[in-house]
């Protein structure tokens, strides 16, 4: 996410405690990286689980994304957990798992805590990398976007609303977001955020203002048929390589490159209509970049069931 926000140009991800206390109580949003006194024991334990193969334990997982929350204060949290392809938990057991010992620890420490578990087979959205879904967010920050980010964020916000006393329930506070969203008001706060970290609040106007890359190219659909797979690990690795995504600390990020995705599994596609469009930095990364998405995508005969948002809710 912080890669992401920082394609707005000046927009400041590391606050100190006093500038993050201040800002909360003068416009009520914050988003910002971690700090050195934040959870300090937090960066430690994951460069150990780095060395002794312990990345993927359950356990360490819930501490290290509870510990920051708790720290920083929040008495309600809303956790989306993916699962899927594209996701560290590739069971929907595995993601219930997870959100089961999250929301426990919630309890534990006196916080109300709701996760969702959603799909991460394929992107959410049309955009994948940096700059690229910024325009996407900001677009439906303005009433448009596509409809399963929309739905999504909707959902989540809606229960944010609920444990922050702002909506009696769930739709209720799902309708709030709506008007929100319709209104102009949800965009407003957005730009009140990013000036108020420093960024260009004109790229919040504008957001073809955000960098954009030198190369784009849509490519059409190699057949007929349903889209059975979209495989998001694979679209994932296709912006890294792009110079979308770190390989490890300390790598550059090129914030202008990424994929465009056109179609959802499920979605019925002819032979050659738009089923992606790459944005690259150099012409000679799209052959070996449409290559790959092509490999990512699978479109069958068979009509295919559309995947679901979410798959269960845990918690308050």
């Amino acid at each position: 996410t912080l890669d992401k926000i920082v394609s707005i140009k000046g927009y400041r991800v590391e606050l100190t405690i006093e500038e993050f206390m201040q800002q909360l109580a003068s416009i009520g949003q914050v988003l910002c990286g971690q700090t050195a006194d934040l959870a300090p024991a937090d960066k430690k334990l994951y460069a150990l689980r780095d060395v002794t193969g312990t990345v993927p334990s359950m356990e360490l997982i819930a501490a290290s994304i509870m510990s920051k929350k708790i720290a920083g204060g929040a008495q309600g949290m809303v956790l989306d957990v993916k699962t899927g392809l594209g996701a560290f938990m590739q069971s929907v057991d595995e993601a219930r798992e997870l959100a089961a010992l999250m929301v426990e620890i919630g309890r534990r420490a006196g916080r109300r805590v709701v996760c969702l578990i959603s799909d991460m087979n394929q992107p959410l959205g049309d955009a994948v990398g940096n700059a690229i879904e910024v325009r996407e967010a900001i677009h439906a920050l303005q009433g448009g976007g596509p409809d399963d980010l929309r739905g999504h964020c909707v959902e989540v916000a809606g229960h944010m609303l609920v444990l922050a006393g702002g909506a009696d329930d769930l739709e209720s506070g799902k309708q709030k977001i709506e008007d929100a969203l319709d209104d102009g008001s949800a965009l407003a706060h957005f730009r009140r955020l990013v000036e108020a970290q420093g960024g260009d609040g004109g790229m919040v106007d504008d957001p073809d203002k955000l960098p954009r890359a030198e190369c784009i190219e849509t490519y059409g659909a190699p057949s007929s048929g349903y889209v059975a797979q979209i495989h998001a690990l694979k679209i994932g690795g296709t912006v890294m390589a792009l110079g979308g995504g770190r390989e490890k600390k300390g790598d550059p990020i090129d914030h202008s490159v990424g994929v465009l995705i056109h179609r959802n599994i499920g979605d019925r596609v002819e032979k050659g209509e738009p089923l992606f469009t790459i944005h690259a930095s150099k012409p000679e990364q799209l052959e070996i970049a449409s290559k790959q998405l092509m490999d990512a995508h699978a479109i069958v005969e068979a009509k295919v069931d559309p995947l679901p948002l979410f798959y269960d809710t845990l918690g308050d």
